[in-house]
């Protein structure tokens, strides 16, 4: 009888398998001092919002495999913060609780600087946790080039970044250096992109294009299959 508790209570412990899992998606918020609260809540109310389009549901959703996600919310060298746990969806109440979970944060930090390597290297912390799955991808929004700390170079030589996309979420559709640092200096690993907010009330818009992007092959893929 022991035996076979103790062969049950492995059985539950063990983690997922990687092809039970996708993708780890962990979004990353820069609630640094240039971003106002309003601007803090079009973040977090435009991810929820993407999660429940349809077409972003159906991906989530399909064949393959479920889509694995967290949150945390970045500015200074040690200003970060979890907003949501990593979380294996595979249904709908899954889903609709994340985006729910996003929707009812209260930022932590609001007037640091932007430390976007530490943002990077919190990530990379972050992805250890995460369910084995088969795709592990940074999402990082921002409006600021890094001020504070080292930067992404130097966050992506001493952390383990090995087989992890980054991908960047830019505020600020007209400011070109910035763009420029997104795509030369953040985007990083295996089909890294950059995808560009006019401004915080274009966030919305641009985060589902992302995520379209991001989630949305793996779903076709598995309709090909």
């Amino acid at each position: 009888m022991k035996a076979l508790c103790a062969a049950a209570m492995l059985a539950v412990a063990a983690p997922a398998p990687a092809d039970a899992c996708r993708l780890a998606l962990a979004f990353a918020l820069d609630v640094s001092a240039s971003v106002d609260e309003t601007e803090y809540r079009l973040q977090l109310d435009g991810i929820a919002a993407g999660l429940r389009d349809p077409a972003v549901r159906a991906a989530i959703l399909g064949p393959g495999g479920g889509v694995a996600l967290a949150a945390y919310e970045w500015s200074g060298t040690h200003q970060q913060a979890m907003i949501a746990p990593w979380t294996l969806v595979t249904t709908d109440p899954a889903l609709d609780a994340f985006a729910a979970r996003l929707a009812a944060h209260r930022r932590r930090y609001g007037e640091f600087p932007t430390a976007v390597g530490y943002a990077l290297g919190y990530g990379a912390v972050l992805l250890r946790d995460a369910p084995p799955c088969q795709r592990r991808v940074i999402d990082i929004s921002g409006d600021g080039l890094s001020n504070d700390g080292f930067g992404p170079t130097a966050a992506y030589r001493e952390f383990d970044f090995d087989g992890v996309t980054v991908n960047g979420l830019v505020i600020g559709g007209e400011d070109l250096e910035l763009i420029s640092f997104y795509q030369f200096t953040i985007a990083h690993g295996p089909d890294a992109f950059v995808e560009v907010a006019r401004d915080y009330t274009d966030y919305s818009r641009a985060m589902l294009r992302k995520l379209l992007r991001e989630i949305g092959r793996d779903y076709v893929a598995g309709l090909l299959h």
